[in-house]
């Protein structure tokens, strides 16, 4: 950054006139920032209100809130242009993705709301602070043109509020009277549907279109400001005047220093040679440290720890003044001199104590006074809400498990079945296995458990003589349902045993 090279003169100003200021740098540059913005802003705002089209509130609102994302790209050109590197229209937009990626979610998040936001947003932008360093750098900027700064977003959002309903108005006295004639206001006004939408988001429209033209001129306000504060910091004015008087003294300077040199006698090689090398290192750094130890005495450094209480400056007064001057009144010294005492320090532990007892205590109190009520309102909802249990499944696989539709002893049943209908016989040995489980062991089965599944299920119940009867007859009724496979006769005598040992005789209950 040359300040020779800037476009404005470089001046302490007043906060009104630094934010003048920035109205004509807008005004110089003024195509290439509503250019730039409309070519950003306006295609996201179209993005918005067709994601949300029926919500254009929602869209306004989402749009609203996504500017200082765009802020930042006219405080790059206005930064660009101060110094003479005005940018054209296609690097801008070039630059505006990188711009994004410094503390964006900060600023959309809990910097969003900040009335100063134009007059802080350069030194994250433009000096690229985070953390510590930004917070000690707006302490010092923040101390002049920050009320300026809020003033301006104050403003500002009148001024958009006048512009937005100004082009609404605008808009109503360019339709024509037919046209105004057939429409219903009032029913307009009512409306529930979505019939008028599309006046909705033109409204919006409005509103992005009244961005165009004042967003930038408010990024550049804030910028003078900036600008004005840093040049009242750092003394920019007073440096540009340094370096002109340099420029115009440059060539007389060189002359005196030429005549200086040959006037002067150098000292002998011997005496060179004899010069130590660092000694002007060596008085440096002494000076430095001789500077150190001076700036940690008085009056530069006067550290004080004080432990009791004092009236005013007691220990610093004025030696000019008569001595009686100083002197307070001897109720009030003995009043001083008693709080210093180890003897209130110990009433004033004990009143501390006291008075957290008390706090405990109320808040004991009024929690047992409106018990009831927490106990209403605090408790779990499964203690109000018990869970709504799921009805058993009537089938599974295509099988009845109704425990209307099984006989009371399964296993004789299916023994009289295994000659004549042995498909059958296993069948119901299965469905009454189902059966027992949704019924006796209150498993979660579903219709769409498979086989597999319900051997799962069946293995968390942790029962091996269950789980072992269940997987052997599992998997005879698979070779018999898809493989047409009938089991042994041993097997079937097998299967009713253990079932009989399982679950007796009874039926299901």
């Amino acid at each position: 950054m040359r300040l020779s090279d800037a476009s404005v003169v470089i001046r302490p100003r007043s906060s009104w006139e630094a934010m003048d200021l920035g109205v004509l740098l807008a005004r110089e540059h003024r195509m290439l920032l509503m250019s730039s913005w409309t070519l950003v802003s306006l295609p996201v705002f179209a993005l918005l209100s067709l994601l949300l089209w029926d919500y254009p509130t929602i869209a306004l609102l989402l749009f609203w809130w996504l500017k200082p994302a765009f802020d930042r790209l006219p405080l790059y050109i206005l930064s660009k242009a101060l110094f003479g590197e005005t940018p054209t229209l296609k690097q801008a937009l070039r630059q505006w993705p990188r711009l994004l990626k410094g503390q964006l979610f900060a600023s959309l998040s809990w910097r969003r709301l900040s009335l100063s936001r134009s007059f802080v947003m350069p030194v994250v932008q433009l000096e690229g602070l985070e953390g510590q360093a930004r917070q000690r750098r707006l302490g010092i900027l923040q101390q002049r043109n920050a009320g300026a700064a809020r003033w301006l977003t104050l403003i500002g959002v009148h001024l958009e509020m006048a512009l937005w309903i100004g082009l609404m108005v605008l808009f109503y006295l360019f339709l024509p009277q037919q046209i105004e004639l057939d429409w219903d206001w009032q029913q307009l006004a009512l409306t529930t549907g979505g019939d008028w939408l599309w006046l909705e988001h033109l409204t919006n429209a409005f509103y992005a279109l009244i961005l165009v033209f004042w967003e930038p001129i408010y990024v550049a306000c804030g910028f003078s400001l900036y600008l004005n504060r840093r040049t009242v910091l750092e003394a920019w004015d007073l440096e540009l005047i340094f370096r002109r008087l340099r420029q115009r003294l440059g060539s007389v300077a060189t002359a005196l220093l030429l005549a200086t040199g040959l006037l002067l006698v150098p000292p002998t090689p011997r005496a060179m040679a004899e010069q130590p090398v660092d000694s002007k290192t060596v008085s440096t750094q002494a000076a430095s440290q001789s500077i150190k130890a001076l700036l940690e005495q008085p009056p530069f450094k006067n550290p004080e720890t004080l432990t009791r209480y004092r009236f005013g400056d007691d220990k610093t007064t004025d030696k000019n003044k008569p001595e009686g001057d100083a002197k307070l009144p001897a109720w009030l010294q003995a009043l001083l001199d008693n709080l210093n005492s180890n003897s209130f320090k110990h009433l004033a532990l004990g009143l501390e104590v006291l008075l957290w007892g008390l706090l405990l205590g109320a808040i004991a109190l009024v929690i047992w006074r409106y018990r009831d009520w927490l106990r209403t309102f605090v408790s779990q909802r499964s203690a109000h809400k018990p869970k709504a249990i799921k009805p058993a499944p009537a089938q599974l696989f295509g099988l009845e498990l109704g425990t209307e539709t099984l006989p009371d002893d399964i296993a004789s049943t299916a023994e009289q079945l295994w000659p004549t209908q042995p498909r059958e016989a296993l069948g119901l040995l299965y469905r009454g296995l189902l059966s027992r489980l949704l019924h006796d062991f209150n498993l979660p089965l579903k219709s769409a458990d498979t086989e597999g599944q319900v051997l799962e299920r069946i293995r968390q119940l942790q029962q091996p003589q269950l789980l072992a009867f269940s997987d052997d007859l599992t998997q005879h009724w698979q070779n018999l349902a898809y493989g047409h496979r009938l089991p042994p006769a041993l097997v079937q005598q097998q299967l009713c045993s253990h079932w009989r040992a399982l679950f007796g005789s009874g039926a299901v209950q």
